[in-house]
C-alpha cells in the first residue's frame, strides 16, 4: 500500500473509530445513568436508540446516492457535525423529548458517517481498487469499542455523562472533522453530473440474495451482542467464563480481518463470505458438544466469522457489481441489515428463556441459510461478477 493510500485509511479508519465509539458504542455506558437523571426508564432511551439504527438504515441509498455523485468527503464531514449537534444536545437533555431529539440527530449522522458511507467513499476514490483499504479502516476501527468504552466509562466517572457527550462532541470538532477533510476531492460523476436523477439499478436476485446473507449476519451479530453472556451460560459457563467469552470476541474480529488482509485477500470475496458464514455454525456445535467451558472457542469462532463478514459487506458488492454506483447500491443492500440489527436482539431475546441452548440452533440457523443461498446462487454471482 503506498503512502497517499495508508495516509488515506489510517485517517478514516480514525474518523471511523471516533465514529461509531461516540454513536453505536456510547448506550452501553451512558444509557443507566442519562435514563436515571432524567427520571426515565433505560427502555426508553434504547428504544431511541433503536429508532436511531432504523433512521440510519433507511437514510443509507440517499447516502450513498450522494456519495457516487460528489464523493465521500463531503457526506463524512457533514455527518462530522451532524453527530457533533446530536451529542450536544444529548449532553443538555433533560427530559424523554429532547433525548429522543438527540438520538434522532444521532441516527442521521450514523447514515451518513458509519462503515457503508466509509465504504462508499473508498469506492468512489479507488474504484475496483478499495478492497485493500476497506479492510484498513476495518482493522483501524475494529477497536471502536475498545477505545470507546473506557473513555466514556473514564468520563462518566470523572466528568459526569454531560460534560462526556460534550467531550465527544468536541472530539468530532476538532479530530473527526480534520481527519475526514484529509480525504482527496473527488470529481462529480460524469454520469450524474448536474443532475439530481435518481440511478436505475435493477434489484436481481444476486440483490436480494446479498441482502439476505447481510441482514442474517447482522441479526446473529447484534444477538451475540446483546446475549452472549447469557447464551453462554444456558450451556453451563460461569459468570467468570460468560464475560471472559465475550472479551474474546473483539479480539477475534481484528485476527480474522488480519487473516483477510493477508490470505483470503488473494481471493474473491466470495471465498470469505463463505467462510465468514460457517464460522458461527462451527462454534454452535463446538459448545453444544463441551458445553459451557467451551464458551470462549464460541466467541473466537463467531467473533472470526462477524470481523469477515464487516469486510465482506463491502468487498463483495464491489466485486460483484464494480464500481459504478456502489455508494447507492451498497445502501440498498444493507438498509434491512441496518434495519434488523436493533429489532434482532429483542425478538431473539424472547426465545431465550423458552428455547434455552435451543437459542444457537437458531442463530446457527440463520448463517447456515446465509451459507446455503451464497452456495446455490454461487454460479450466478461469480457470472455476474466476471462480467
Amino acid at each position: 500500500m503506498d503512502r497517499s493510500r495508508l495516509g488515506i485509511v489510517a485517517a478514516l479508519g480514525t474518523a471511523q473509530t471516533l465514529a461509531w465509539g461516540s454513536s453505536y458504542y456510547l448506550p452501553a455506558i451512558l444509557a443507566d445513568p442519562i435514563a436515571r437523571d432524567l427520571g426515565i426508564s433505560s427502555n426508553w432511551f434504547f428504544a431511541a436508540f433503536s429508532a436511531s439504527l432504523v433512521i440510519s438504515g433507511l437514510l443509507g441509498p440517499r447516502v450513498g446516492r450522494q456519495i457516487d455523485r460528489v464523493g465521500g468527503r463531503q457526506v463524512l464531514c457533514i455527518s462530522n457535525i451532524v453527530l457533533a449537534a446530536g451529542l450536544a444536545l444529548l449532553g443538555v437533555s433533560t427530559s424523554i423529548w429532547m433525548m429522543s431529539t438527540a438520538w434522532l440527530l444521532l441516527g442521521i449522522g450514523m447514515g451518513l458517517g458509519l462503515y457503508d458511507a466509509a465504504f462508499g467513499a473508498l469506492g468512489r476514490i479507488y474504484g475496483s481498487d478499495a478492497r485493500g483499504a476497506i479492510t484498513g479502516i476495518t482493522l483501524i476501527a475494529g477497536f471502536a469499542s475498545t477505545v470507546g468504552w473506557p473513555l466514556s466509562s473514564l468520563g462518566l466517572e470523572t466528568i459526569g455523562w454531560q460534560e462526556t457527550c460534550f467531550a465527544w462532541t468536541a472530539a468530532h470538532i476538532v479530530i473527526g472533522l480534520p481527519l475526514n477533510l484529509m480525504l482527496p476531492r473527488a470529481e462529480r460523476a460524469a454520469a450524474t453530473q448536474g443532475s439530481t436523477v435518481k440511478p436505475y439499478i435493477r434489484i436481481d436476485r444476486t440483490m436480494v440474495l446479498l441482502s439476505f446473507t447481510f441482514a442474517a449476519a447482522w441479526t446473529v451479530t447484534s444477538t451475540m451482542a446483546a446475549h452472549l453472556p447469557r447464551i453462554v451460560e444456558t450451556f453451563g459457563a460461569t459468570p467468570a467464563q460468560a464475560v471472559f467469552a465475550g472479551m474474546m470476541i473483539g479480539p477475534a474480529q481484528v485476527a480474522a480481518r488480519v487473516l483477510e488482509a493477508s490470505v483470503l485477500g488473494r481471493f474473491h470475496p466470495l471465498v470469505s463470505t463463505r467462510l465468514a458464514c460457517l464460522t458461527h455454525p462451527i462454534g454452535a456445535i463446538v459448545i453444544g458438544a463441551f458445553g459451557g467451558g467451551a464458551a470462549a472457542i464460541f466467541a473466537l469462532l463467531h467473533g472470526a466469522g462477524n470481523g469477515i463478514l464487516t469486510i465482506a459487506r463491502g468487498t463483495l458488492p464491489l466485486a460483484i457489481f464494480g464500481p459504478e454506483n456502489y455508494a447507492y447500491r451498497l445502501g440498498l443492500i444493507g438498509a434491512p441489515s441496518r434495519i434488523a440489527q436493533p429489532l434482532a436482539p429483542v425478538l431473539i431475546g424472547l426465545l431465550i428463556d423458552p428455547l434455552g441452548r435451543g437459542i444457537v440452533a437458531v442463530t446457527a440457523g440463520l448463517s447456515l441459510a446465509a451459507l446455503s443461498l451464497l452456495q446455490v446462487r454461487a454460479k450466478s454471482v461469480e457470472t455476474a461478477a466476471a462480467e
